[in-house]
């Protein structure tokens, strides 16, 4: 543990102006509030926060942020409050000790929201000032390093949010050795027997190479001298987590990777970065596909150098990393390279265009665990880079099409896309970009996001983007429902139906609008009667019972209601489903239910399933196919007892193609000596098509039986 004077004269080391009486103040002020408490390693408690600030300290980090890393568990496990460190250190260090303490307060909750919610809290803390993610990381880093003394459980659910979440956020904002070390303490926690085989392995190639990368350094050190190139080079291996990552991606051994080797040459400038790879270009072949220039299109974290593999001194294949000393710097530091917050500035996160990203996808996402899958995905492919036809560069995860590059660009280009020129050549929209692909995305304002994109965009921008939309389209058709509902509800009852009405029942229904009630009974998370009931307090149970009773009749006895609601199909109409227990197809007789969470489900009069809402009268709902249903295939399903002999099943497959059909899913439920019995689901356009496919099946000499299936 450091001691206090060891503490200030590292800070003074680098920052002279340091304020050395903050520091020794909040160095006792800590140790007097933690006196008493201990880790689960049975050091003092005192002796984490100085740890964490001994961490920043390697990153240059200025007197604020070392006073903060010091308080940051005070006012969470302390009497101490936000306003008592305020008074005695000032409103930065109170802004940044209050960012912590209410991600602290966040990782103490318990269920499955818990990681999903302290990432949103992460990020909106350091959208405010970046300061707080450095502090976090130094924070976890420390964690880490003592992560054997915490219970196993506890272990593998840190050790995973750090792989998920922490290691991703230190290689966005380029702290290469903390991701590094992040990675590698969670490795070996989550998947030690993998960790202990690639670093036996990394052992037995040191030492049968003992010597190798002393003599490749030497041979790349005369190459660069020969040339009259000031240079530094230096050799390392791959860390196991990056080896056993590229062995998963590439699906290959350890013996097939070529780059566990990497070598770096630093040198003054970025004309002598070139210089330097033309003279190990010109004097060992490059390994195809292994070339990359991040030096002339920088990754979004700032990270700038050259790439190549080849085959090096020795006869080895070796990656070579070529930058210059000042980008070396913000390799390793980061962000905390730059040093911004020298003159006491607020360090705002949001002029980092990941995390204005990432604050867009906050504000579209529907819940915490969306929000986080959306994140990850923009933190873990690898990159391409793409131009906009004025040059703009354009960095997105590897097998990303036009439509992540639209959403990219902003979200309005986005959400009006409607094609594609990549090249300068019309592409669909699913296309995958390519490394250096010239993109131009053509829009209309009558566009918007179409649900079928979902199934192929990759950036968690565009995702969100496409989700919001279909939530909107969902809400505006739960409130046209629901509004239906009630209105037929209310008018059959012979009661007023008007705003003046609702407006009484808005805070039993935690409703802040009428329309917020008809959502909820659209969506079927409050019904009808419920509303009813609230809105006539006085009305009479009797009635209810009585249409309750009336509801237990016979389907076939219930009266037709003069203006049926229509159904369009699942296309554009995101709040209808049809029932997957009686399949319904376009001229059955129908009627719908009201579904938690899923609009209306379609069910054909007669389903058993319907016995289930007997005594619900008010989910029920009078529907009909619209006029253009039987322009879309449904999903019919049919019961078939089939000869059990060869080609029998090819036979049935070309019967049901014949009559433009398609077979969605098949299973065997039986099987006979000579028979098969089956279940076939097949796509068709309505009852009358599906009944020509029956028929046609009747005359083959393979089907013995054949009936539409229903549970």
């Amino acid at each position: 543990m450091l001691r206090q004077y060891e503490l200030v004269d590292l800070v003074k080391s680098y920052d002279p102006e340091a304020d050395e009486d903050a520091l020794n103040r909040a160095y006792v002020f800590a140790m007097k509030k933690h006196a008493g408490q201990f880790r689960t390693s049975g050091d003092p408690y005192y002796s984490h926060p100085i740890e964490v600030a001994g961490i920043l300290t390697k990153f240059r980090l200025d007197s604020s942020s070392i006073i903060a890393a010091l308080l940051h568990d005070t006012v969470e496990d302390t009497d101490t409050t936000v306003e008592e460190v305020r008074s005695l250190f000032g409103d930065q260090v109170a802004s940044l000790v209050d960012g912590l303490t209410k991600l602290a307060m966040i990782e103490q909750k318990s269920g499955n929201s818990k990681q999903a919610e302290n990432f949103r809290k992460l990020l909106l803390a350091m959208s405010d000032d970046i300061r707080v993610l450095l502090i976090k990381l130094a924070d976890r880093l420390h964690n880490m390093r003592t992560l054997s003394y915490c219970p196993v459980d506890k272990r593998a659910r840190i050790a995973k949010e750090t792989l998920d979440i922490y290691a991703p956020l230190a290689e966005r904002i380029g702290m290469q050795e903390v991701k590094d070390e992040l990675e590698e303490i969670a490795f070996a926690e989550l998947y030690k027997e993998a960790h202990d085989s690639i670093v036996a392995r990394l052992n037995f190639l040191r030492e049968q190479g003992s010597n190798i990368i002393p003599k490749i350094i030497e041979t790349l050190e005369n190459d660069m001298q020969e040339n009259g190139i000031e240079a530094t080079v230096t050799g390392r291996e791959k860390t196991p987590y990056s080896i056993w990552r590229k062995m998963q991606s590439k699906n290959a051994s350890f013996e097939q990777l070529s780059d566990i080797m990497a070598f770096r040459i630093c040198v003054d400038d970025i004309s002598s970065c070139y210089q330097a790879l033309g003279v190990i270009h010109s004097k060992y072949h490059m390994v195809p596909r292994r070339f990359k220039d991040y030096i002339s299109t920088p990754k979004p974290n700032g990270y700038q150098s050259i790439h190549t593999g080849v085959i090096g001194p020795e006869d080895t294949r070796i990656e070579v990393q070529i930058r210059t000393y000042q980008m070396h710097e913000i390799a390793e530091k980061g962000v905390a390279a730059h040093w911004a917050y020298k003159q006491g500035q607020k360090a705002e996160g949001r002029h980092f265009r990941w995390i204005r990203e990432l604050l867009e996808i906050l504000e579209q996402a529907d819940n915490p665990e969306e929000f986080l899958e959306n994140t990850k995905l923009e933190m873990y492919s690898d990159q391409v880079f793409c131009f906009t036809p004025k040059g703009d560069l354009i960095g997105l995860p590897r097998g990303s099409t036009p439509v992540d590059f639209a959403y990219a660009v902003h979200s309005r280009v986005g959400d009006t896309c409607v094609g594609a020129k990549v090249n300068g050549e019309i592409t669909p929209l699913r296309t995958v970009l390519q490394n250096g692909d010239q993109v131009e995305i053509l829009t209309s304002k009558a566009q918007h996001p179409s649900t079928e994109w979902e199934r192929f965009v990759i950036t968690g921008k565009a995702k969100a983007a496409i989700r919001r939309y279909v939530r909107a389209t969902q809400r505006e058709q739960f409130i046209s429902l629901g509004k239906e509902i009630l209105e037929r509800l209310f008018k059959g009852e012979n009661l007023e139906f008007s705003d003046r009405v609702l407006v009484n029942v808005l805070q039993h229904f935690e409703a802040e609008t009428i329309e917020d009630i008809y959502a909820k009974v659209g969506e079927g998370l409050v019904t009808g009667w419920d509303v009813l009931k609230m809105a006539y307090p006085a009305y009479k149970q009797s009635k209810l019972d009585k249409m309750v009773k009336s509801i237990k009749a016979p389907l076939f006895r219930r009266k037709k209601k003069n203006n049926p609601i229509k159904i369009k199909g699942l296309i554009d109409n995101m709040a209808v489903n049809f029932g997957k227990c009686c399949h319904p197809l376009p001229g059955d007789r129908i009627v719908g239910i009201v579904t938690t969470g899923k609009g209306v489900t379609v069910h054909k009069i007669g389903c058993k399933t319907l016995s289930k809402f007997a005594s619900e009268p008010e989910r029920w709902l009078d529907i009909d196919w619209g006029d253009d249903a039987e322009n879309e295939f449904h999903t019919a399903r049919i019961k078939v007892m089939l000869l059990n002999e060869p080609g029998a099943l090819g036979d049935l497959s070309n019967l049901i193609a014949k009559e433009g059909a398609n077979i969605s899913n098949l299973n065997i439920v039986n099987r006979l000596l000579s028979y098969f019995e089956l279940l076939i689901d097949i796509d068709v356009k309505d009852v009358e098509h599906l009944n020509q496919i029956i028929a046609n099946l009747k005359s083959s000499k393979v089907v013995r039986s054949i009936s539409r299936a229903a549970e």
